[in-house]
């Protein structure tokens, strides 16, 4: 039968050791990040699966979505919106939530794209990039602090050693990095890294609209990517959000997204959105990073690779 191939690699890899120590470093993860935001003073909150407002993304990605009620409801590409929205009553907020991606083919290739993931989305009202940078630096170092305790006997099976590494992470500016390196610059700095780094700084035409602009930069946003060391590339995305009306439709226009895709987002943006900062940062490319895995499909026990069908 066409799928016997597929079910019998699958039940060899579910009934492997590899899997499961993979399996109880993620799980450790998950209580580490949790344990660790808490203590911050976050508020976790339930994710979002479907909704009519999702991250229309720059990056080509098909759109899943669901007919329903003679409207249509989206497939959570990245709850980018419903984080600043539900500032408006809250302070601190996070979220596991499931992101579902459908990219191309080829991304396959990378070794760190996966059609579903889980993203651990974080957003702090009437703060600056510096506060969520440091939050972030801390929240990485506490995680794998914790998992090194914890997971001493997984990582020595994995034969894989952690370096805990040292704050503030060095940072590089986009346009700095691009001269430098060409197009594929975040890779090439990746691999040659042994720390975690920022990449700050990122033009306007490389983002979405919702990030905010430097007044005294035009053209550049206040936004920053982490990216690991050993070309495991990036860890997390992130910046300052836009939050006055007139600017965030200007963007919307100049983006040639279709303000009525937007309605109930912008809506709320015209009665007063708090101004804030946050990140997402996903636990597969984590889980991948500390294990020292070759390839993202190994950090979930049923990946969804793209140009593939799994369970």
């Amino acid at each position: 039968m066409k799928y016997d191939k597929d079910v019998d690699e699958l039940r060899i890899r579910l009934g492997s050791e590899r899997t499961r120590l993979i399996a109880r470093i993620s799980s450790e993860i998950r209580i580490s990040a949790g344990l660790f935001l808490r203590k911050k003073g976050f508020i976790e909150l339930n994710p979002v699966i479907i909704s009519p407002l999702t991250d229309p993304l720059r990056h080509k990605t098909l759109n899943g979505s669901i007919d329903y009620l003679d409207s249509r409801f989206y497939l959570m590409r990245s709850m980018i919106f419903h984080k600043q929205i539900s500032l408006l009553g809250l302070e601190k907020i996070f979220i596991f939530s499931p992101n579902v991606r459908l990219e191309p083919a080829d991304h396959a290739e990378t070794g760190r794209h996966l059609l579903e993931f889980t993203q651990i989305d974080i957003e702090m009202k009437d703060v600056g990039r510096e506060e969520v940078m440091a939050l972030a630096e801390e929240m990485l170092i506490y995680i794998l602090e914790h998992v090194i305790r914890q997971c001493a006997g997984e990582l020595s099976t994995l034969k894989r050693t952690l370096i805990i590494p040292r704050k503030p992470f060095t940072r590089i500016r986009y346009l700095e990095a691009y001269e430098e390196y060409g197009p594929a610059f975040e890779i090439l700095i990746s691999q040659r890294a042994r720390a975690p780094f920022w990449i700050i700084d990122i033009p306007i035409e490389a983002r979405e609209f919702y990030d905010r602009e430097y007044t005294e930069q035009p053209g550049i946003l206040c936004d920053m990517d982490m990216i690991y060391p050993e070309g495991y590339g990036e860890a997390l995305s992130g910046g300052e959000r836009e939050y006055e009306y007139e600017k965030i439709l200007e963007r919307v226009r100049n983006y040639e997204t279709n303000p009525q895709d937007l309605v109930w987002y912008l809506e709320l943006a015209k009665m007063g959105l708090p101004r804030c900062a946050g990140f997402g940062i996903g636990v597969e490319r984590l889980t991948r990073y500390i294990c020292g895995l070759a390839h993202i499909a190994e950090a979930t026990v049923f990946p969804k690779i793209p140009g593939a069908i799994g369970i």
